[in-house]
């Protein structure tokens, strides 16, 4: 027979599936921003499929980072179809300049759960790369969430 445990009337359960990877991505975020690990692909992979591995549509998100590579914040830029969304460099610019951020972490999901990366999105990562490199912002890697995710990092594309 399973016993709940008594938890404080303050602390709530998560209700769906979703509820617990949002709260499971948190805790890493908490526990990560005080190390330098977001330079890991595989920490920074984890993050991302907790945070957006469920999405029923494409999300573009950017990891906002300070010069010593921690997340100063998580921000879901732009929201599209099952198999695209438009992404816009002078938005992602604004985003980055308004939290003073020094390097950036693109993200973004596949609904379909492939994760190989299209053509398109290899250029908007070089658009991405560009346009912040205008303004002395590193693109330290590109993550595509799906079943098993992709860093262009790791595979030579930045």
């Amino acid at each position: 027979m399973f016993v709940k445990p008594s938890v404080p009337r303050h602390i709530t359960w998560p209700k769906t599936s979703n509820e617990v990877l949002a709260t499971a991505a948190n805790i890493i975020a908490e526990k990560f921003v005080t190390h330098d690990v977001f330079t890991n692909p595989d920490a920074t992979k984890q993050f991302l499929t907790y945070k957006m591995i469920n999405y029923e549509r494409e999300v573009f998100a950017v990891m906002m980072l300070d010069n010593q590579h921690r997340l100063i914040e998580f921000n879901e830029l732009f929201f599209g179809t099952i198999n695209a969304a438009s992404v816009y460099p002078r938005e992602v610019v604004k985003a980055v300049l308004a939290v003073n951020a020094a390097a950036v972490i693109l993200a973004h999901n596949h609904p379909s759960g492939e994760a190989e990366p299209s053509q398109a999105d290899k250029q908007i990562t070089k658009r991405l790369t560009d346009a912040l490199a205008l303004i002395d912002v590193r693109v330290l890697d590109h993550i595509v969430v799906g079943k098993t995710p992709v860093s262009f990092a790791e595979r030579g594309l930045l």
